[in-house]
């Protein structure tokens, strides 16, 4: 797997080795496919992720631990060497995207009821808050659009174009919360996961994200 790596996210990768004790681990995330011949390949390596999709889709999660429940923003570097086309983000079966990011939230109440559960009960749940931070589409930054698959509990939220390059981002997950689900909305961190989508337009992602922090 780490042949497909290009040599941008590779030299991204090694420039984050030496990251703070608070980014997140990616070292025993899970794959989860969504069909039985479609997968990426991820290359974990503890606060960096290198990932290639060709033709593929999957998606790579983590429950988190009760203590990071409380975080209320994230900050990460990615990168993409290799881009899907530009597509239409809300459109089901034709929204292929180079990364996304999830973070799942549930109201505290209920949130220990799913504390051993896997990704498609948290994200299936009725309960569930899910904003996915988008490297793709055509669409402009900042861009709050419906999740073609997850209904009333998702929403995208557009940071980058379809196209390549490197950037560190810097989210308030709280006031994102808010503006794609409407004020007041609000809960625990639950869950995060990766993913790449080139399906269905047949193309190749190579990219990475690293330094993923909570506060």
């Amino acid at each position: 797997m780490h042949r497909f790596l290009p040599v941008a996210t590779l030299a991204l990768m090694t420039a984050l080795s030496a990251l703070p004790a608070a980014a997140v681990d990616f070292t025993g995330w899970t794959e989860q496919k969504f069909s039985l011949f479609s997968s990426n390949d991820y290359r974990q390596a503890g606060s960096s992720l290198g990932v290639k999709s060709d033709g593929s889709v999957s998606l790579l999660w983590t429950r988190l631990p009760e203590a990071e429940w409380g975080a209320t923003s994230a900050s990460w570097r990615w990168s993409v060497d290799q881009s899907v086309p530009p597509t239409p983000l809300d459109q089901k079966g034709g929204d292929d995207r180079n990364l996304s990011l999830y973070f799942v939230f549930l109201p505290e109440t209920v949130a220990a009821q799913y504390k051993d559960s896997n990704i498609r009960k948290l994200l299936e749940a009725d309960e569930a808050r899910v904003l996915l931070y988008v490297w793709g589409g055509d669409t402009a930054r900042g861009t709050i659009l419906p999740s073609p698959y997850l209904g009333a509990r998702g929403k995208t939220v557009v940071l980058r174009g379809a196209g390549t390059g490197a950037f560190a981002e810097s989210v308030n997950l709280q006031t994102d919360l808010s503006r794609a689900f409407g004020s007041g909305t609000d809960g625990v961190l639950v869950g995060l996961a990766v993913s790449a989508d080139s399906d269905d337009t047949d193309s190749v992602i190579s990219g990475g994200i690293a330094n993923l922090t909570l506060k």
